[in-house]
């Protein structure tokens, strides 16, 4: 089951991690129950601010959760499997259908959907994030550093992690959510 879930969102989904974010909380936390709301939205952060593809990471984290190490195992197998696939059969015929119109047209619309499935994660997100000034200052300058000045986003991630910790010590541990 494990891996027949995360070979299925494989498959379909296209964009990478980031459009797979509403379709993993979706099945994982809404129909399978895996995990809650709030461990899916610290799942995607932990995922993001780890080395590797956040989609690997997430499956396994999930498949640790599921079914221990076997089923992290699973999970990251399953999740990589399709795209290996793809892309070797893509990679064969690459030559043959770089040019087309149609192939073209397909990809303008998949690029469409990935759009609307990015922005999807972003709601979702945002409405689990705490909503005070220290956040708000948080996500416009972690946006101001990423697009304006160009700095690494592994920088912005870590300056955002000491940022949220140095502001629970100073608060006494209290939480600092809202």
């Amino acid at each position: 089951m494990l891996f027949l879930t995360f070979f299925k969102i494989g498959l379909t989904t296209f964009g990478g991690g980031y459009a797979m974010i509403p379709i993993m909380q979706r099945e994982f936390s809404e129909k399978k129950k895996w995990v809650t709301e709030d461990e899916m939205t610290e799942m995607i952060a932990i995922s993001e601010s780890t080395p590797g593809p956040l989609a690997i990471n997430a499956a396994t984290f999930i498949g640790n959760r599921v079914a221990g190490v076997f089923g992290a195992f699973l999970a990251t197998l399953g999740v990589i499997l399709p795209s290996f696939f793809i892309i070797l059969i893509i990679s064969l015929f690459l030559d043959l259908i770089k040019e087309n119109t149609v192939v073209k047209y397909a990809f303008f619309g998949l690029r469409a959907g990935v759009l609307a499935l990015l922005l999807r994660a972003l709601y979702i997100m945002a409405k689990k994030a705490p909503r005070n000034i220290l956040s708000y200052c948080l996500i416009a300058g972690a946006f101001v550093c990423e697009t304006v000045f160009g700095i690494h986003t592994i920088i912005i991630i870590a300056a955002g992690g000491a940022v949220g910790v140095a502001a629970a010590l100073i608060s006494g541990n209290r939480r600092i959510e809202k």
